[in-house]
């Protein structure tokens, strides 16, 4: 054996003891090391048990044999049915590799003659050998948390873990039988304070959970009474018409599209948010944004924005969830408060009407055809006719006018959102 598998093995112990150290001092769910003596022991075993493995197979290239991978998987099993957190998880992961390549170089380093082809042949095992450590070890936790945890707690783990970009994710997918598509929808459905007494959410996330079979999570706010249901939609890839031309026409390809449009978003979107507003029988509002799996936890902050900037509505045929095209206005004005205001003050100045605002909101929502409007309104089209003008004369705006839409879609929309408290 070379010398520096020779130092390795030297320091093996001091450097076991070190991380155990390491666990304990740095991560909470480990605190327990400082007074359970039996469970520092196992860690302590363990820790040594890998250096170990690594110093006989490494020189040799030899792979973690199926009784080592058992042995790994057995160890993050017993970790997750004691309780230990994803993010525990990922932290220890992170924390031993960076260990482990700390002491190959301090290793390295206390040779004279630099132990360079050593080194080299200590690498080409360690990444390999690490991933397939890696891999068991989470699937031996995934296989703890099926027993621990109930389906809609194993569906909302995937959700968190596939929006923090954990690798675990692809083993909580394969245990819930959920395949990984390449894109998703990222759909966020806002709800807003519900009353003290209201009806729990918890049975209804999970009738939502089991009959989509998608990743959903709940996100409470503050108090619990509010809250948002994020869910991520799997997007099936659609035929590109570049493929039906010829191999050998000269194509060219547009520019990438950063949102769906409404109408083309797929019908497992649009059936989730209505199944979950009929579900909640209060007014809430949705917004998607469409990205790669790899970039879900940005389109969730977009979902989030447009969720926000969205109007609440009960659940109906029409109800579906907002996208970037619907309210790109109002996100603007959001990041201009002084624009913000100006709306605003043209809303209070339609309070002297008669129920201008739900009047307005039902004309742009019909594309300002009368009759449509007034049917939904439930009024007469003289009513309507007489309503519009109302607007136009507290306001100096025509409903009807191009400025008129733009203005006054843009003050219903902040207004029915509860933008404007």
């Amino acid at each position: 054996m070379g010398s520096l598998f020779d130092e390795l093995a030297r320091q093996a112990s001091a450097h076991a003891r070190r991380e155990v150290e390491a666990y304990a001092r740095e991560i909470a769910e480990f605190g327990f090391l400082d007074t359970n003596s039996r469970a520092r022991a196992e860690t302590l075993e363990y820790s040594l048990w890998l250096r170990r493995r690594t110093i006989e197979l490494s020189p040799d290239n030899s792979e973690l044999s199926d009784d080592d991978l058992g042995y790994i998987a057995a160890i993050g099993e017993s970790r997750a049915a004691a309780g230990m957190s994803l993010d525990a998880r990922q932290r220890v992961l992170g924390l031993h590799t960076s260990l482990m390549l700390r002491e190959i170089n301090e290793a390295t380093e206390a040779q004279r003659d630099g132990g360079v082809g050593e080194l080299m042949r200590m690498m080409h095992w360690f990444a390999p050998q690490g991933e397939r450590g890696i891999r068991a070890y989470s699937q031996g936790f995934v296989t703890a948390l099926r027993h621990r945890l109930a389906y809609v707690e194993q569906a909302a783990l995937l959700a968190r873990s596939l929006l923090k970009g954990d690798p675990i994710s692809a083993e909580l997918a394969s245990a819930l039988g959920m395949e990984l598509p390449e894109r998703c929808a990222v759909t966020v459905i806002r709800v807003p304070e519900r009353p003290a007494g209201d009806h729990d959410l918890e049975s209804e996330i999970e009738a939502l959970v089991k009959s989509h079979h998608a990743p959903i999570t709940w996100w409470p706010g503050k108090g619990g009474r509010n809250g948002e249901l994020i869910a991520l939609i799997p997007l099936r890839p659609a035929a590109s018409p570049a493929s039906a031309r010829s191999s050998t026409a000269e194509t060219v390809q547009p520019h990438p599209v950063p949102d769906l449009a409404p109408d083309l978003l797929p019908d497992p979107v649009s059936d989730l948010v209505r199944d979950f507003a009929e579900a909640l029988g209060r007014p809430c509002a949705a917004g998607t944004a469409t990205s790669a799996l790899s970039e879900v936890a940005d389109a969730l902050g977009l979902a989030r924005r447009i969720s926000r900037a969205a109007p609440l509505r009960r659940a109906s045929s029409r109800l579906r969830p907002h996208t970037m095209s619907d309210v790109f206005v109002e996100l603007a004005v959001a990041d201009a408060p002084f624009v913000d205001a100006w709306l605003h003050a043209v809303g209070r100045s339609l309070r002297p009407g008669p129920d201008l605002l739900v009047t307005l909101d039902a004309y742009y929502r019909h594309d300002m055809h009368r009759g449509a409007t007034a049917a939904a309104l439930n009024v007469h089209p003289r009513t309507l006719d007489y309503r519009l003008r109302r607007a136009r004369e507290l306001t100096g705006i025509d409903p009807g006018s191009t400025r008129g839409v733009r203005i006054f879609s843009s003050v219903v929309t902040r207004r029915l959102s509860e933008a404007w408290h």
